[in-house]
């Protein structure tokens, strides 16, 4: 399974968050260095006076250089720290006191001040300053080397404890960062999420262009968004006038077919010709009924989501439909007897997709019943809706599953001599789900099946 791509937000922040780890530990690596640098150059003044002290204690005596240790340079090392001290000073190129072993400078310096390195020194490292004298005996000038040394545990423990200060400082501005990321990636995208927001509040028949403030980045987006919906409510401009050209371009010249095929069936006397004629009929009332439903199905989907809301009067809707169904049930000696409702039934919706649902609930009772029968209508006000029931004497559901002949195109093996595309259940259940309603069949007792069509009420 692929992985879902990252959000806006998450990039913006995982972005931020890089950005300010990268910063704190450059900032913790800034600070140990600097504090270690630091620390070295106190220990090295330290070290540097005490060493130029005893060089200065340096006296020519007759025969050679009298040294006088100054304590003063030797207490203020040790009371800095508790690092160990060591020193060695070479007269001529020996050694005349102190560690011998003590490492010598790696090359000789022509500074008048001390020389400064770091070298290994029994089992540990020091930090050693060197001066280098000359003192006149006897008339000839000797060198004179003062070595000093410390070792650097002090110093490494002031840095330690300033680099776990820098780390607690990096710690703190990585948290404060990541409190920013979240109030910036949230100021940020505000926009967008307004944006859509302004959208999202629109109902589907809504086709305006957005006219949002936006950033002058999301100015792109919005043109694009805008040109789209252009695009669209274009489409569907031609889609509705499709299916209203289409719907009069089809039933007209079938209507006609048909009226020429009566008129040819009452004329004719040869019988194989009547039978002809009668199929033809047949065939021609199936295609007008079928792309009937076809863009009745068709109009229900393209308004479903365009829907107006008009408000109606349920009772009086029902009854004009039945009055344009009569003629056709006159046909068929079926008699339409509507009980209306004791008061009125105000309901919210579209006329046109109402109506279409209405008709096909009775297109389908007067359609399946039989010759010389009735089907009932009543209306009532129940759990605050408004409640059409259609009961008729016709073939029933067989045992089929009500919901299962909602279906598209899908028929009762029962009514297959019976003109009829499958459509008509379809477009009432889509219309009840449009306008939040329901709509069920139920097979009643005797034969026959009651139809209960609902909408809420106003």
């Amino acid at each position: 399974m692929p992985r879902a791509p990252l959000s806006l937000r998450q990039r913006l922040l995982l972005q931020l968050l890089g950005i300010a780890a990268m910063l704190a530990v450059f900032l913790y690596f800034t600070v140990r260095t600097v504090a270690g640098q630091a620390a070295e150059t106190t220990q090295d003044g330290i070290l540097g006076a005490a060493t130029t002290a005893i060089a200065e204690q340096l006296r020519a005596g007759t025969e050679q250089v009298e040294i006088d240790l100054p304590y003063d340079a030797f207490s203020v090392l040790g009371s800095i720290s508790e690092d160990r001290v060591f020193y060695r000073i070479d007269v001529g190129g020996e050694t005349v006191t102190g560690y011998d072993d003590l490492p010598l400078p790696p090359e000789a310096s022509g500074k008048v001040g001390p020389q400064f390195y770091t070298r290994p020194f029994r089992d540990t490292e020091v930090r050693i300053a060197a001066v280098t004298r000359q003192v006149v005996v006897a008339g000839q000038a000797l060198p004179v080397l003062v070595l000093v040394a410390q070792t650097r545990l002090g110093q490494d423990a002031i840095a330690e404890r300033i680099a776990n200060r820098a780390a607690g400082l990096g710690l703190g501005f990585f948290t404060l960062a990541l409190l920013l990321s979240l109030i910036a990636a949230g100021s940020v995208l505000a926009p967008i999420d307004r944006l859509a927001e302004a959208v999202a509040r629109r109902g589907p028949e809504d086709l305006r262009a957005v006219d949002a403030s936006t950033p002058r980045e999301l100015v792109p987006l919005v043109g694009a968004l805008n040109g789209f919906i252009a695009r669209l409510r274009a489409a569907l401009g031609r889609t509705e006038t499709f299916i209203t050209e289409a719907a009069h371009h089809i039933r007209t010249p079938l209507a006609t077919v048909r009226a020429q095929a009566e008129i040819a069936l009452r004329q004719s006397d040869n019988e194989a010709t009547r039978q002809t004629l009668r199929g033809v009929i047949r065939a021609v009332e199936e295609s007008a009924r079928s792309a009937t439903q076809l863009l009745d199905h068709a109009i229900v989907v393209y308004r479903s989501d365009r829907m107006t809301s008009d408000a109606l009067d349920f009772g009086t809707l029902v009854a004009g439909v039945v009055a344009s169904i009569e003629p056709a049930a006159s046909l068929k000696d079926v008699d339409l007897r509507l009980s209306p409702a004791p008061q009125p039934l105000p309901v919210t919706g579209d006329r046109a997709l109402l109506e279409s649902a209405v008709r096909n609930i009775l297109d389908n009772a007067v359609k399946y019943s039989p010759e010389d029968s009735v089907v009932r209508l009543s209306l009532a006000a129940e759990d605050n809706r408004a409640v059409l029931r259609v009961e008729d004497r016709g073939r029933g559901l067989s045992g089929l599953d009500p919901a299962s002949l909602s279906g598209r195109f899908r028929r009762g093996g029962n009514v297959a001599d019976v003109v009829g595309s499958g459509l008509g259940l379809t477009i009432v259940t889509e219309v009840a789900a449009a306008h939040d309603g329901r709509f069920s069949l139920t097979e009643r007792e005797g034969g026959g099946v009651c139809a209960e069509f609902s909408v809420p009420l106003q």
